[in-house]
């Protein structure tokens, strides 16, 4: 029986980097996963999803390039290279992660993990000793049982990276980050795409005025807000409108998009406490056993690769480090990597709201920018908002929709994080032409 200092369960984004920083301070070190190095976002999530929007956005651009000066005689699509290309890219990164394990003297075992106790885990056939645990297990697609959901062309974000033709149509049930790039993703193709939401607007986290001029910029794609579905069949999903009218729409494929949950099964007879689907963490992220942490989308609070990764790194740093860092959720930048992209980070005005904070907001067209002119015309819409608390001056809210959006936002995170004011980014220097003028341009207007 092996006993290690730390063994850290699942090797997604914030596993694997916990892992190897740990390995890198010489602790003896175990990594287990069930499936591939890198979790979801490399095999099944933000790796492969961004590669796909990449060849669409390419095909998109090549098809609109001709008042830009460049003519082409044919434009194709090729599904099985664009999925070569994918599958080329996972592998370099799994490949990339295996080295840094080896580097950093981690030992990786493949198997799913459960605990027999708080010190104790087995995988397969074999029990392994630990003095310190993080359970980093990630979460899976999240299945409502609505008649119809297990048919063959109803699909997951899993399945739907694999397949092997295009649809004449597809139905994205839910309009969240995922569904949205999906269906940027299959709109930017010339396919048929209606999007079904429950809420009465997509990308609840996003400020409404941007989740509106989304929609508005993906034209064609059908968008019925405030919707529940309440059976797919072979040839049509059937719903609910925002009237209480009953509708259905034809659907050769249908995504399902409705969320995630986390994966608990490593838990075993452990009573490690749960609250709504989620492992519950204190604010150092340990859990209810002095020794067992756990991090990213298992304990719920931040179901992003980014938020794993801060997270698994802090662990490290208060475990071995003898630091007291916390995560400043706020300080979290997202993006949806659509066409067009958005990002954001900090509050956004309903945010401020609800907490109290009387804030003052500036907005502009990103036509205003000369970068984004030059590349994108006057015709093209991107907008940048900023939000100030009143009383401080201190700026509270970045969000951005555009073109680079979730390249830029992470200019934002450092001003978010460090609670910079409205003069401190004036005094700043960016880059120009770039993009990312738009911010300090924006608070000129305040």
């Amino acid at each position: 029986m092996d006993k290690f200092d730390l063994i850290v369960i699942g090797a997604g984004p914030g596993g694997y980097v916990a892992a190897q920083k740990a390995g890198s301070l010489g602790k003896n070190v175990l990594l287990v996963e069930k499936s591939e190095l890198g979790g979801v976002c490399t095999n099944l999530g933000c790796i492969p999803t961004k590669s796909l929007l990449n060849s669409a956005k390419i095909y998109r651009q090549s098809l609109d390039s001709e008042k830009m000066g460049v003519s082409v005689s044919a434009v194709n699509y090729d599904l099985e290279t664009a999925m070569a290309w994918k599958q080329e890219t996972i592998e370099t990164l799994r490949n990339g992660i295996a080295f840094l394990m080896k580097h950093s003297k981690v030992n990786v075992v493949k198997g799913e993990a459960k605990f027999l106790d708080s010190n104790t885990i087995k995988v397969g056939n074999e029990i392994y000793k630990g003095e310190n645990f993080i359970i980093a297990t990630g979460s899976s697609p999240a299945i409502v049982p609505i008649p119809g959901h297990d048919l063959d062309h109803v699909l997951t974000s899993n399945e739907i990276l694999s397949i092997d033709s295009l649809p004449n149509d597809i139905t994205v049930i839910g309009g969240g980050v995922i569904g949205m790039e999906f269906a940027s993703y299959f709109h930017s193709l010339g396919i048929k795409v209606t999007v079904i939401e429950m809420l009465d607007e997509i990308l609840p986290m996003m400020d409404k005025e941007f989740a509106k001029l989304m929609r508005r910029e993906m034209k064609g794609v059908t968008f019925n807000l405030g919707c529940k579905v309440t059976e797919i069949t072979k040839e049509t999903v059937k719903f609910i409108d925002a009237k209480g009218n009953e509708k259905e729409v034809e659907a050769a494929m249908v995504l399902l998009s409705i969320g995630r949950r986390p994966n608990l099964g490593v838990i075993g007879d452990l009573d490690i406490k749960t609250e709504r689907g989620a492992i519950v963490v204190d604010e150092s992220l340990k859990t209810n056993f002095a020794n067992i942490w756990a991090i990213g989308d298992v304990n719920g609070k931040s179901l992003l690769a980014h938020s794993a990764t801060k997270m698994g790194e802090v662990v490290i740093e208060n475990l071995y480090n003898n630091k007291s860092q916390r995560v400043n959720y706020n300080a979290i930048p997202w993006a949806v990597y659509g066409m067009p992209e958005a990002g954001g980070c900090g509050l956004s005005e309903d945010d401020a709201a609800k907490k109290g904070i009387t804030v003052k907001t500036a907005t502009s067209q990103m036509r205003s920018n000369g970068r984004f002119l030059a590349e994108n015309g006057k015709r093209a819409s991107g907008i940048c908002k900023v939000i100030v608390e009143e009383a401080t001056d201190v700026i509270v809210g970045i969000h951005l929709l555009g073109p680079y959006s979730s390249e830029i936002i992470a200019a934002a995170t450092p001003i978010i994080e460090k609670r910079m004011k409205v003069e401190d980014v004036k005094e700043m220097v960016f880059a120009h032409p770039s993009i990312a003028e738009i911010i300090r341009d924006t608070l000129f207007l305040l």
